[in-house]
C-alpha cells in the first residue's frame, strides 16, 4: 500500500521486531533466471530429432528446462541447458562449443530468444539442404535454431498469434488450386517430401517452404500467405 505524504518529516523511529509489536511479513521476492540459480537435481526435458540428408546418422538435440516459482501464480518454464548428440564425430568440438555457448546464455538469465534469428542467419557455404516438407535450412546451425525456437514457442517465451481468418483462406486456395490443376502420376523414385504442395512451387522468401504459386495473376505462399501483390 503507497503512502502519500502532505507534510515535511520532523521524526523518525525505527520500528523493531519484538513480541508486543507486529510487523508485516516481507513479501517474498519472485524468482527471475540468472547465473546464481543452481541446478536442481531433477530437470525436465524435450529430445528433438534432426536428420540432414549429409549425414547418415542422426543428431538428437535435449533441451532441460528449470521451473521458477513452482506452485505459485508466477511460475515460469525457462530453459537451462542443452545437449546434442550424434553417432556422427565430424561436427563434434564445435558442437561442443555450441551448447556450452548456448546453456551460459540459458542461465544468464533475461532475453535468450535472440539466439533463434542469430542462429538461423548463419549459412553453410556449401549450401543449404530442404527438410521433409519442403522447408529450405541454410545450414545444420539453423536447423538447431529452428529446433531451439520450437522449443522456446513450446514453453511460452516465443508467443505467435495464430490467424483463424488467414489459415481459412489459405486452405481454400489450396482446394481451389488442386480443383483446376490436372492431376499427375508421381513418379516411385521421385522425392516426395515437398508433396504436400503443388509439383513446380516456387521458394518463398518468408518461410522458406517451396509453397509459392501463381494465383489470380500473383505469386502467393500456401504455407504463410505471403502475396508478391502485397
Amino acid at each position: 500500500m503507497t503512502i502519500r505524504l502532505n507534510s515535511k518529516i520532523t521524526s523518525y523511529e525505527v520500528v523493531q521486531a519484538d513480541d508486543d509489536k507486529k510487523v508485516a511479513p516481507a513479501i517474498s521476492a519472485i524468482q527471475e533466471m540468472h547465473e546464481s540459480v543452481q541446478r536442481p537435481e531433477h530437470l525436465e526435458g524435450t529430445t528433438y530429432k534432426i536428420k540432414t540428408p549429409g549425414s547418415d546418422h542422426a543428431m538428437y538435440v535435449t533441451i532441460n528446462d528449470v521451473i521458477l516459482n513452482q506452485g505459485s501464480e508466477h511460475e515460469v518454464r525457462r530453459p537451462f541447458e542443452i545437449f546434442i548428440n550424434s553417432k556422427n564425430m565430424d561436427h563434434f568440438q564445435w558442437i561442443v562449443a555450441l551448447t556450452r555457448i548456448i546453456s551460459a546464455v540459458f542461465r544468464k538469465g533475461g532475453d535468450c530468444t535472440f539466439l533463434v534469428e542469430e542462429m538461423h542467419s548463419v549459412f553453410d557455404p556449401r549450401g543449404g539442404y530442404f527438410k521433409p516438407g519442403g522447408r529450405w535450412m541454410p545450414s545444420l546451425v539453423g536447423e538447431i535454431g529452428d529446433v531451439l525456437e520450437q522449443h522456446l514457442k513450446k514453453i511460452g517465451l516465443i508467443r505467435t498469434e495464430e490467424d483463424d481468418y488467414q489459415k481459412a483462406w489459405l486452405e481454400q486456395k489450396r482446394k481451389e488450386y488442386e480443383t483446376h490443376r490436372p492431376q499427375g502420376q508421381t513418379d516411385a523414385n521421385c522425392d516426395d517430401s515437398t508433396s504436400g504442395y503443388p509439383p513446380g512451387s516456387k521458394l518463398c522468401g518468408k518461410c522458406h517452404v517451396k509453397a509459392m504459386i501463381q494465383m489470380d495473376g500473383c505469386l502467393t505462399c500456401l504455407n504463410c500467405g505471403e502475396s508478391k501483390c502485397g
